[in-house]
C-alpha cells in the first residue's frame, strides 16, 4: 500500500502508540484527584505540558489542549468573539480557510458579527494590502492559516503579524495544522495570540491537539465544568493523547530538522511527472508553498475515478479537504484561486509524509500515467 492522503490524516508512529499505551494502562487516574493515582497523572500532564512548550518555545501556561484542530479553531474564534464583543463586532478571515474556520465564521454572523472573506490570488496568497484596508475600529480578530490544507500555499504569517501588532485591540489566530514539522514556524513572532495544532496529522492520535493561547488573552470558554485547562477548556484530560502528542511533536520537530530535503525531492519528483501528462494543471505554488502537498487537476476526468481507479493498484491519494471530500461540488480553495469549472471540479491533492519513498513516488508516476491514459481512452 502507497498511502498519499497525510493531510486528511496521519498512520501513528509506533513510538507514540506505544506512550499512549503505557501511560494508558500504568497511568490511568484522573490528574485532579487527590490520591496518588491522580498525582501520578498531573505529573505526567505536566510533563508533557512543559515538553511541548520547550517545542514551541512558549511558556507553559500558554499551553490548552484540546481534542484537535476543529476544536481549537473553534475556541479561538467564538472564545474571542463572544469575550471582547463589546470591543467590537468585525472578524477577518479569508475565502480559503478551513470549514472549521469558515463554518465558524458562519455562525458568528449569525449572532450578528460582520465578517470580512478575504480573496486570495492564484496561487492562494491573501494581499496584505488588502488586509491592512478591511481593519477597522470593529475589528477585534484575524483569522489566516499558515499551510493551506489543499494546495499547500504559505501564507505571509509574519507580515500579517506585523500588521496586526500595531493594532492594540485586535487578536490574530493561525491555524498551523498543515505547518508544524512540515515549515519552521515561530509563535513567538509579536502579533500572533492564538495557533492551532492537531496530533492525527503530525502521526499521533486522534482526538489530541492544542491550542496556543498568547498569555494575557482572555477567552470565553466553549466547555463549562471542572475548570481544567486553566479554566479554558473544562473536561478530564486525554492524558495518555496527551503524551502521545508530546511524542509526535518531538518525532516531526526531529524530522523536520533532519529530513525536510526528502520531502522536497518527492514533491519535484511528483511534479516533474505530472506535468508531463497532457492537459494536466498543476494548482499549487511553485513558491510560498510546503514541501509535503501537491494539488493538481485533470479536466474532463472525476476525481473520484481517479481516486477509486489508483485504490486498485495500492494507492491512495485524495481530493480536497477530507472534511469535505465526499461532496462532488467543486473546490472552494480552487474557486478563490480563479480556477475554471473544469479544473476546479477535478482537483486531486497528493500530500506526504517523511516515510513515504522515492520509490513509492516512482510507481505512482507510472500508475498515474496508466490510469490517465485508460480513463481517457474509456470517455472518447
Amino acid at each position: 500500500m502507497i498511502y498519499f492522503d497525510n493531510s486528511a490524516t496521519t498512520k501513528p508512529d509506533p513510538n507514540v502508540l506505544d506512550s499512549f499505551i503505557k501511560v494508558t494502562q500504568d497511568f490511568y487516574g484522573n490528574p485532579s484527584s487527590m490520591h496518588d493515582l491522580g498525582k501520578n497523572a498531573e505529573t505526567l500532564l505536566r510533563k508533557a505540558r512543559e515538553q511541548i512548550a520547550n517545542l514551541l518555545s512558549v511558556s507553559n501556561d500558554e499551553i490548552i489542549f484540546t481534542s484537535g484542530g476543529t476544536e481549537g479553531n473553534n475556541l479561538a474564534i467564538k472564545g474571542i468573539a463572544l469575550q471582547h464583543q463589546a470591543r467590537g463586532k468585525h472578524i477577518i478571515t479569508t475565502q480559503v480557510e478551513h470549514p472549521s474556520v469558515l463554518l465558524a465564521c458562519e455562525a458568528l454572523e449569525e449572532l450578528g458579527f460582520q465578517v470580512t472573506y478575504l480573496p486570495v490570488d492564484n496561487y492562494g496568497r491573501i494581499s496584505i494590502e488588502e488586509l491592512e484596508n478591511s481593519i477597522t475600529n470593529e475589528t477585534i480578530l484575524v483569522s489566516v492559516m499558515y499551510v493551506n490544507n489543499e494546495i499547500g500555499t504559505i501564507q505571509p504569517i509574519e507580515e500579517i503579524a506585523a500588521i496586526t501588532n500595531k493594532y492594540p485591540k485586535l487578536f490574530f489566530h493561525v491555524d498551523a495544522v498543515q505547518a508544524y514539522g512540515k515549515i519552521p514556524i515561530n509563535l513567538n513572532i509579536d502579533g500572533i495570540d492564538f495557533s492551532t495544532l492537531s496530533g492525527h496529522k503530525i502521526h499521533g492520535l486522534k482526538g489530541t491537539g492544542l491550542l496556543y493561547i498568547k498569555n494575557g488573552t482572555i477567552l470565553f470558554p466553549l466547555l463549562h465544568g471542572g475548570g481544567q485547562e486553566m479554566k479554558v477548556r473544562s473536561g478530564t484530560e486525554n492524558v495518555a493523547g496527551i503524551v502521545a502528542l508530546a511524542k509526535a511533536m518531538r518525532i516531526q520537530l526531529d524530522h523536520l530538522n533532519e529530513d525536510q530535503k526528502s520531502l522536497v525531492e518527492m514533491k519535484s519528483e511528483l511534479l516533474r511527472a505530472i506535468e508531463k501528462i497532457d492537459g494536466t494543471v498543476v494548482n499549487t505554488p511553485t513558491e510560498n508553498a510546503a514541501p509535503h502537498i501537491i494539488n493538481f487537476s485533470i479536466p474532463r476526468l472525476k476525481p473520484e475515478v481517479v481516486i477509486h481507479a489508483l485504490e486498485e493498484h495500492g494507492i491512495y491519494i485524495s481530493t480536497k479537504s477530507a472534511c469535505a471530500s465526499k461532496s462532488p461540488d467543486k473546490s472552494s480553495v480552487l474557486v478563490a484561486c480563479q480556477k475554471n469549472d473544469e479544473v476546479s471540479r477535478s482537483g486531486l491533492r497528493i500530500s506526504l509524509a517523511y516515510s513515504n519513498t522515492l520509490e513509492e513516488i516512482k510507481y505512482f508516476n507510472q500508475k498515474l500515467a496508466l490510469v490517465v491514459n485508460q480513463l481517457r481512452k474509456g470517455i472518447r
